[in-house]
């Protein structure tokens, strides 16, 4: 057990390392084949210069963690059965990375003068609810096989935890694994954003991970730790690629996955605090406007713009200053909740 934590850190940085190299090429081909990112209307007026940037960047970070996740627990697994837990969250991260990929593709065909805006949000909804109910109902049978965690929730600050029902227990999974993915999608409109709120989060469950013995759950996380920070060598500003939906919807699902299977989902909040407050703040405005509208005849909102981080911008803020300042709440708010978890 000693050597785990090593272990899974050494792979995190030969994963970044791996991506470096042949990231490169990955975003020259994307470019020549004109997979290019199209601002939404309403802030092109401060992202116009971002038109045409290669997208799909999620396929850097989803691909090489699959690939080295499998390499590394194959042998155990059909020999013994070890490692069969990271099967869920790596089938959850390609699942919802295959939905991404084609909200993705559905959207850049308007920079080939085809219509197209991305597959409808009910439609999305509907795969993500899907994928997430069937996550959720392989967790809740599992839960003593491999998944020693799952079915149960950690209480912060009590030595104690709760096993749930499975009536309980699926729903409430299935909110974690779809709002996490549409949190992070909100997340991802800033250059960096996403990707250090990603790992950030991803690191702190794997340190909670290693606490409570799950050394396959460990590597993991810290294999999608080096991914990410691969995929940001190019996502740096001025970003030569982006993550798109292809990245955003499947690391926001699994983080819920992992969270659930390590029963400390409660500290999902404070860990993932940068995305459940963007996905608040858009709620806070859609609600607003509605609710003035409807009973005060006229529109009042309180943000300039949502996601929270474009309020931000508009307020006078530079791009990097905004990334900068929420990563630093999501790292230290990701460090309270291994904190909590440790007491």
């Amino acid at each position: 057990m000693d050597i785990q934590l090593p272990l899974a850190l050494t792979v995190g940085g030969v994963t970044f390392l791996l991506g470096v190299i042949w990231g490169g090429p990955f975003v020259e081909v994307l470019r020549r084949l004109g997979i290019g990112k199209q601002i939404r209307e309403e802030i092109r007026d401060v992202h116009q210069h971002k038109v045409g940037t290669p997208t799909m960047g999620g396929i850097m970070i989803i691909v090489p963690t699959v690939l080295i996740t499998l390499a590394l627990n194959v042998a155990n697994i059909v020999q013994t059965g070890q490692g069969a837990s990271v099967l869920l969250p790596i089938g959850v991260l390609v699942s919802f990375a295959f939905l991404g990929f084609i909200d993705d593709w559905e959207g850049i065909q308007m920079s080939r003068g085809i219509v197209g805006e991305g597959i409808s949000s009910r439609t999305k909804l509907i795969g993500q609810l899907v994928l997430a109910g069937l996550a959720a109902f392989i967790l809740s049978q599992y839960g003593e096989d491999g998944f020693s965690f799952a079915n149960s929730l950690q209480l912060p600050l009590l030595s104690g935890k709760l096993s749930l029902p499975a009536i309980i227990f699926i729903p409430v999974t299935m909110f974690i694994i779809v709002g996490m993915s549409n949190a992070f999608n909100l997340t991802d409109g800033m250059d960096s954003l996403a990707g250090l709120i990603t790992s950030s989060a991803f690191a702190a469950y794997g340190v909670i991970a290693f606490i409570q013995g799950q050394v396959f759950i460990v590597q993991l996380c810290f294999t999608i730790v080096g991914a990410c920070f691969a995929f940001l060598w190019f996502n740096a500003p001025p970003a030569d690629l982006f993550m798109g939906d292809t990245g955003s919807l499947a690391l926001g699902a699994t983080l819920g996955v992992v969270a659930v299977m390590t029963g400390e989902w409660l500290l999902l909040p404070i860990i993932a605090i940068v995305p459940v407050v963007e996905t608040l703040s858009v709620i806070l405005q859609v609600a607003s406007a509605k609710l003035s509208r409807r009973y005060l005849g006229e529109d009042i909102r309180p943000f300039r713009r949502t996601p929270l981080h474009h309020h931000f911008e508009l307020s006078g803020w530079k791009e990097t200053q905004v990334v900068h300042r929420f990563w630093l709440v999501g790292l230290l708010s990701a460090m309270i909740g291994v904190a909590l978890a440790l007491l």
